[in-house]
């Protein structure tokens, strides 16, 4: 089938789904109708102009606020945006992701229920951020494979391929990470705010600082350029360690060994598995402890993550294992992950500092 066949099925499909019979009869308002296609119509030419069919549908859903009209078809904002990120450059995501974060805002400020602001962004946001990553994902995948059936005489584009699954692995470790965190201190301060006023206020705080050290964490894998601020390291598991002791995971820290001698490439890797699995035990282990021991030597680094959660709280851990061993694999290292006997889980990893990492 061709793509503008296919997408003018979906475009129909999403339509009879989200518009439920006799809803125009229903409200007595033809203003559903319009908004309804011209929400989903633009569907029709997403693969073959996917900025353009993004723009016209984030002006149907910016008319759609204007004239206070929810609908269900917003949905298609998210499939625009998965479509931008898998077909067109960097910097006309970003502008695309920047665009829907903004009416995200605007529509939890609007439709939100009373007190539910920061839960009902939050929400949007990472559905937002979930079509973002998976069509950054879908579009390296495609560059990858592309790159590899032309041969010798297009390896630059097999690089260009490496380096934006290296952005896409670390915007999966941002992105997932922080908003687990967040989430978590939005429901701790939602279940504070009556009985101490001053913890869900410093939760907050909390989220607006991990807000900032997100967009910080993004604009340095997304740039590519050199930043002021170094990137993570081991100095930083201490930061990290007080994070996740903040957003509900008691969390023991346990450095051994020189962290001069590890060269920063290899303390960023060394961070990005601990934090990728603190964030797993976050998400799957609740009421768990995490302890985390880093062992350092000129030669070889290894790193061990575990909790004590209960059996049968083991993590699924999916793209982030995945991209776990691509961080290993670099330093021709071992990645071990896996539940406890009795309970818990346990990921260890070990890197070689002087073989690897070229």
């Amino acid at each position: 089938m061709k793509p503008v066949l296919a997408d003018a099925l979906l475009a129909a499909v999403i339509f009879l789904i989200t518009l439920g019979p006799g809803q125009v009869m229903a409200t007595g308002d033809i203003r559903v109708l319009a908004f309804q296609v011209a929400l989903v119509a633009p569907l029709v030419w997403r693969r073959r102009a996917p900025l353009v069919a993004f723009c016209v549908i984030a002006a149907a859903a910016a008319l759609q606020w204007a004239a206070d009209v929810q609908l269900p078809a917003d949905l298609t904002l998210l499939i625009a945006l998965y479509t931008v990120a898998a077909y067109r450059p960097g910097r006309q995501t970003l502008i695309a992701a920047l665009v829907l974060e903004v009416g995200v805002v605007l529509a939890a400020a609007r439709w939100a229920p009373p007190g539910q602001f920061p839960i009902s962004a939050l929400a949007m946001t990472a559905m937002a951020a979930a079509a973002l990553t998976t069509g950054l994902w879908v579009g390296a995948r495609r560059a990858y494979i592309v790159s590899l059936e032309r041969g010798r005489e297009h390896r630059a584009r097999l690089a260009v391929a490496e380096e934006r699954a290296r952005i896409i692995r670390d915007m999966h470790d941002i992105v997932t990470h922080n908003l687990s965190v967040m989430v978590a201190l939005a429901d701790s301060a939602a279940y504070i705010r009556h009985r101490a006023p001053e913890q869900a206020g410093t939760a907050l705080e909390r989220i607006a600082e991990t807000g900032r050290q997100a967009l910080a964490d993004m604009r340095r894998s997304l740039s590519g350029e050199p930043q002021l601020d170094p990137a993570p390291g081991i100095a930083q598991l201490a930061p990290l360690a007080d994070q996740m002791r903040a957003a509900g995971l008691p969390t023991h820290l346990h450095v051994a060994g020189d962290p001069e001698a590890v060269p920063p490439a290899a303390q960023l890797t060394i961070y990005r598995l601990a934090q990728e699995a603190l964030t797993n035990t976050l998400k799957h282990a609740p009421g768990a402890t995490a302890e985390v021991r880093v062992n350092l030597t000129p030669q070889r680094a290894e790193v061990e993550v575990t909790d004590d959660g209960r059996p049968g709280q083991e993590a699924a851990h999916g793209r982030g294992l995945a991209g776990m061993r691509e961080r290993v694999a670099a330093y021709d290292g071992t990645l071990d992950a896996g539940p406890l006997r009795g309970g818990g889980w346990r990921v260890a990893a070990g890197l070689d500092l002087k073989g690897g990492g070229a």
